[in-house]
């Protein structure tokens, strides 16, 4: 199992610096207008990334089938949040477990789910700021102002889902269709990341032991 774990968080690690900003600067680096893929259409739930053979569109609960545009684009902010995250979860127990990290004097030690707990209290502010900062932005950018009941959960019409214009490597394509295939491979690395992360939380909560 732990191999299993370890397989999979590094193959999320490997790839994760170079998918993670794919949905950056698709409202402002992309004319859609010539293109047949808009990023932020989610009229066709079955054009939408993530989509790949052979299982094509997969929805065995049907949460696609009843809902609205707004709710579509709602789960997909979902997905991809969760992704990136799982994404440097899974960096995270390999990097935590291994001694390399240089703060805290070597204090913080174990294994990796219960490391944030021997983190001094005096540095969880810095933490929920590092928190704080992204997410606030992201909200700001893509949410309706929650000043009548209508907006309540509900994204910018022309928003982008996992768009905060963020790309400081420059990585996000021009051409709309091949942003569209790396949209797909931050989706498919960020689902393997959230099988992998929850694998590795599972084995730790069962042995009780560090990964490797």
């Amino acid at each position: 199992m732990a191999r299993l774990a370890f397989a999979l968080a590094a193959t999320c690690a490997s790839t994760s610096a170079l998918v993670a900003p794919t949905a950056a600067k698709a409202s402002t680096s992309l004319n859609v207008a010539t293109t047949s893929y808009d990023p932020s259409d989610f009229s066709d739930v079955k054009n939408l990334p993530g989509i790949l053979a052979p299982v094509e569109f997969f929805d065995p609960l049907n949460f696609a089938a009843d809902a609205s545009e707004s709710e579509l684009k709602r789960y997909r902010e979902a997905e991809l949040t969760h992704g990136r995250v799982a994404m440097l979860a899974s960096v995270g127990f390999l990097v935590g477990e291994s001694g390399a990290t240089p703060l805290f004097g070597g204090r913080v030690d174990g294994i990796a789910i219960n490391q944030f707990w021997k983190v001094p209290e005096g540095f969880w502010p810095v933490i929920l700021l590092f928190i704080a900062v992204p997410e606030t932005f992201r909200a700001l950018r893509g949410w309706m102002e929650p000043t009548v009941p209508e907006n309540y959960f509900t994204l910018r019409a022309g928003y982008t889902p996992g768009d905060i214009d963020f790309d400081p490597l420059g990585l996000c394509p021009e051409d709309a269709m091949e942003f569209k295939e790396m949209q797909t491979k931050e989706l498919q690395h960020g689902r393997l990341a959230m099988l992998a992360a929850a694998g590795m939380i599972v084995q730790e909560l069962q042995t009780g032991n560090t990964l490797f």
